[in-house]
């Protein structure tokens, strides 16, 4: 009997190399090739007179509708409405409190005629005062010559003062400015000369070893890890 090691070293079978089946399941050999026809299905009677076409009822009044003018039974010539028919056949009432539109051209009443205005109706029926335009009222309005001078308040004056910089306010650093001299002198220590070094890019698997350990998987466990 294979150990499990020997078991894992084995490569895995590739299944590809095995032809399409067309059966769920696996099978030894492929499925044999049917010698006779395919499958028949055989409909049930009440398949079969669903699929019939529909057809007519015997006393189908088919002649009656060839033409728009059609004999008109004797039945229908003697037959007498009853009073639910009568009732149905009149038009409809209007209600007892309706009453028709009023025509435009009505006739005046003799009233009207004699009435005297009082005096709100005759303010009601001025014409409305129409509004200037605002190109209108630009025109007319007065020139600055024709202005009296006028003398400004204290408060106008100190809103139309700038407003004053604070005193601790420091302009723009301009954009090229002399270098201080002990810019100048210093010297870089070690740990910046590292840092102003720039960065080397390596490529995605480089310098990648899979087999190299962890140096902190080569350590001891602790005795606390070996009680486990």
């Amino acid at each position: 009997m294979a150990t499990r090691i020997e078991q894992l070293a084995k490569p895995k079978p590739n299944l590809l190399k095995c032809p399409d089946r067309r059966s769920a399941y696996w099978r030894d050999r492929l499925p044999e090739k049917k010698q006779g026809e395919t499958t028949t299905f055989e409909l049930t009677p009440r398949w079969s007179q669903l699929c019939e076409r529909r057809q007519r009822e015997p006393v189908f009044p088919e002649n009656r509708w060839r033409s728009p003018i059609w004999e008109v039974s004797m039945a229908a010539l003697r037959a007498s409405a009853t009073e639910r028919v009568c009732a149905l056949a009149k038009h409809r009432q209007p209600k007892p409190g309706w009453q028709p539109d009023r025509p435009l051209l009505a006739k005046p009443k003799t009233a009207v005629g004699t009435v005297v205005l009082s005096s709100r109706i005759g303010q009601l029926a001025c014409p409305k005062k129409v509004v200037t335009p605002l190109r209108l009222q630009i025109e007319t309005r007065p020139t600055l010559a024709s202005l009296q001078p006028r003398t400004l308040s204290s408060r106008l004056r100190l809103l139309a003062t700038p407003k004053p910089s604070h005193p601790q306010y420091q302009l723009d650093r301009p954009v090229s400015w002399p270098v201080p001299v002990p810019a100048q002198e210093a010297v870089a220590s070690n740990r910046v000369q590292v840092l102003a070094q720039p960065k080397p890019r390596k490529g995605l698997f480089e310098g990648y070893n899979p087999f190299s350990v962890n140096p902190a998987a080569r350590m001891p466990t602790s005795p606390r890890g070996s009680w486990s």
